[in-house]
Order: structure tokens, then C-alpha cells, then sequence
């Protein structure tokens, strides 16, 4: 009766369990990269820094044209002021200043700050492909240990099956205590296999979850690893190279460091500057001139500003400003070298990945084989059953082989279509 009640528990929590996985979201690879470009804080990130770099080129637009401001106060003056000057005034002013020249400042600045818009807009680029290959690779990993878990349960089905048939040569006293033990130490490793299986299964959804900017892992993913897998040829390097995000980032960051030289080498030039001031006071005899209550005035000044002598002080800024821009250049070569290489292993991680599939699926197929051969002839009764069950263990880790392999190349598809920018 307890038996029966056990089974009626067991069958309506496989029926709740398949209700709710239904109602799961199902998400497929192309929508899990889409959410991520969409929802993924790395990204949100690097928008703000690229609205950072447009507001302040905006404002060294602005730097050319004039400005006005504007001040208004009031004035009481105490013994002895009030004798020279009324007590009590409001006074307020108006002023318009244009800046001629200042070195080519201006111009090199607004250069500087658009040259740093592109620069944020590389970063995002090359965040926007980390991201991808992170939730690609993420994704793989889902299925991977979706398909791990799979091939636990059937592991333990055979075992139990394996075990069962033991279980009756041992009752019927054919074999010794020993034959099935061996079963049932394998069982319980398998049993903890398919439990460390499903812990990673719901690990690696976090993950994927957190990836893609979603609060929960309540989803499941469509799509399997597939068999397909051929070798790639090799892209042109040197092309591919000048695609990637990072080389337009060191491209920018040379183009940044030669304005700042051209800004220190602004500040030993002249500046000059006009500016007109409109002036308005109101108070008791405020106007000296006829004594009335109120006086207008307007100032119009120019300025002219010379650097003369500073012992060498910004003649060496330059010069040290051209040592970091020198270092710039370099570290752009070498992130060239560095990214050539990247591509090329890339390209033999994936080429190697293509032929481990396709040997460990000529294992696996070994392994099938040599199964079915056991358990025939255990059937018949001509081997053992520990015969089996090295053929079960050598079949289960071929079949495990063949998923990491697969999996192996998805991700590696992914990190080559990335090193070649073409992700």
C-alpha cells in the first residue's frame, strides 16, 4: 500500500515538474544574444561612457563661440564709504567675450574630445563581442550539461538494468555477493554524477542568466550541439586584425595623445580675446557726473596674452607628452602582434576541435559496439557481468567525450568568428 501510495506521489510531481517546465521560457541561441546586447550591465556601462565623451565634445564646440553673463547685486556701504559714495545702490552688468586666438586650442580640443567619442564607441564594440562570445559560450555550456544530465539518466538506466539481472543471478545463486556489489558502487557514483549534473545545469543558468540581464533562471534554451562540423580555412591575418575594435581603440589613443601635444604646444603661443561689458547702477546721486540716480556705462576690452619665460617648463611638457604618444605607437604594434596570434590559435583550436569530434564519435561507436557484444553475450551467458559493466562505463565516457567535444567546437566557432572580427 505504501509502495502504491509512493508511486501516486512520484507521478503527480512529474506532472506538476512538466507543467512548469512547460510554462519555462524557451529561449533560442539568436535570443539569448539578443537580450544580452539589450539588457547586459558591461553594456549599459559603456553607453554612458560614449554619452560622457559627446556631451564633453559638445562642450569644446562650444569653447569657439561667445559668451554672455550676467551678475546683478546690491550694495550698502557704512561710515565712512557713505560719504564718498551712496549708501544704498543695485548695480548690475552684462559682458560678451570672444576669444580670437589661443594656440589652435579650441580646434585641437574639438578634435581631442571626437577622437574620444570614436574611441568609447571601439570600447562599446569590443564589450558588445565579449559579451556575445560570453553568452554564446554560456549558452553552449547550458545544452552541454542539459545533454550530460541525459546521458546520467540513461547511464543509471542501464546500471538498474544491469543490476536487475544480477540481482536474479545472485538469488538464484549463480554468481557471488561481489558481482553485485560492483554494480551498485557504479550506481552510486552515477547517481552522483547526474546530481553534480544538475547542480551545474542550474549553475550554468545563473550564469546565463546574469549574462543576459535576467532576474531568474526560470527559462530553458532550445537548440542542441548538433553534428555538423567541418575545418575552416584560414583569413587573411592582416585584414582581420584591422577589424577588431581593439586596433581602432589604439588608433584613437595615438590620435588623443598627438592633440594633447598640440594643446601643450598651444599654451606657448599667444591668446587674445575681446570682450564688451555693459554696466548699470541705480542709488542717491549714484552718477557722478551729473549727480542723478542712475548711470549707464560700457567697457570694451581687448586682451592679449604672451608667454614669455617659464625656464623651459612647457617646452618639456610637450617633449614628455611625445614619449607617451611614442608609447602609444608601440603598444599598437604590439597589440597587432599579439592579436595575429590570438587569431591563428584561434583558428587551430577550432580546426582541432572539428577532427575531436569526429574521433570521439568513432569511439563512441566503438564503444556501442563493443556494449552490444557484452550484452549478448552475457545473455548467452558466455562473460561475466563485470564484462558489461566495463563496456557500460567505457560506452557512458565515450558518449560524455563526443558532448565535450561538440560543445568544445561550438565554442570555439564562436572565439574564432570573434578573433577575426567577424562576431
Amino acid at each position: 500500500m505504501k509502495r502504491k501510495q509512493k508511486k501516486i506521489f512520484l507521478l503527480v510531481l512529474l506532472i506538476l515538474a512538466s507543467g512548469y517546465i512547460h510554462a519555462q521560457q524557451q529561449l533560442s541561441l539568436q535570443e539569448v544574444k539578443s537580450r544580452a546586447l539589450e539588457n547586459n550591465k558591461r553594456l549599459k556601462k559603456a553607453q554612458s561612457d560614449i554619452n560622457a565623451s559627446k556631451a564633453a565634445n559638445a562642450s569644446a564646440k562650444a569653447a569657439s563661440k561667445p559668451t554672455i553673463d550676467a551678475s546683478v547685486f546690491g550694495l550698502y556701504l557704512s561710515d565712512p564709504f557713505k560719504t564718498l559714495l551712496p549708501e544704498y545702490s543695485a548695480n548690475g552688468s552684462l559682458a560678451l567675450t570672444q576669444v580670437i586666438y589661443a594656440g589652435n586650442k579650441i580646434q585641437t580640443a574639438k578634435k581631442m574630445t571626437g577622437s574620444a567619442v570614436d574611441l568609447q564607441t571601439s570600447q562599446k564594440e569590443l564589450t558588445e563581442d565579449e559579451v556575445m562570445l560570453s553568452a554564446e559560450t554560456a549558452f553552449w555550456q547550458v545544452v552541454s550539461l542539459k545533454e550530460k544530465t541525459a546521458l546520467a539518466q540513461q547511464y543509471l538506466k542501464l546500471l538498474n538494468a544491469l543490476k536487475k539481472d544480477l540481482q536474479n543471478s545472485f538469488d538464484a545463486g549463480l554468481i557471488y555477493k561481489n558481482d553485485l556489489l560492483k554494480v551498485e558502487v557504479q550506481e552510486n557514483q552515477a547517481i552522483l554524477d547526474l546530481t553534480k549534473a544538475n547542480d551545474g545545469l542550474a549553475m550554468a543558468k545563473l550564469n546565463l542568466a546574469q549574462i543576459t540581464g535576467q532576474y531568474d533562471a526560470n527559462f530553458d534554451i532550445k537548440g542542441d550541439l548538433g553534428d555538423e562540423a567541418a575545418l575552416v580555412r584560414q583569413s587573411d591575418i592582416k585584414t582581420a586584425v584591422e577589424r577588431r575594435p581593439e586596433i581602432g581603440m589604439l588608433n584613437k589613443a595615438v590620435e588623443i595623445q598627438q592633440y594633447k601635444g598640440e594643446l601643450l604646444q598651444g599654451d606657448q603661443k599667444p591668446t587674445l580675446a575681446v570682450s564688451a561689458n555693459g554696466l548699470a547702477s541705480y542709488g542717491k546721486k549714484i552718477n557722478f557726473s551729473d549727480g542723478s540716480d542712475d548711470m549707464a556705462a560700457f567697457v570694451g576690452l581687448v586682451t592679449l596674452s604672451v608667454p614669455i619665460l617659464d625656464w623651459g617648463a612647457r617646452k618639456q611638457k610637450v617633449k614628455e607628452q611625445g614619449f607617451q604618444t611614442e608609447a602609444r605607437k608601440i603598444e599598437l604594434e604590439q597589440t597587432k602582434e599579439l592579436l595575429g596570434i590570438e587569431i591563428q590559435n584561434a583558428w587551430l583550436m577550432l580546426n582541432q576541435s572539428v577532427i575531436q569530434i569526429e574521433l570521439s564519435k568513432k569511439s563512441l561507436q566503438q564503444s556501442q559496439e563493443n556494449l552490444r557484444l557484452n550484452q549478448d553475450r552475457f545473455d548467452a551467458g558466455t562473460v561475466l557481468g563485470e564484462d558489461v559493466l566495463e563496456a557500460q562505463v567505457l560506452w557512458q565516457k565515450a558518449y560524455s567525450d563526443v558532448i565535450d567535444a561538440k560543445t568544445g567546437c561550438r565554442t570555439a566557432e564562436a572565439a574564432y568568428k570573434k578573433a577575426i572580427g567577424e562576431y
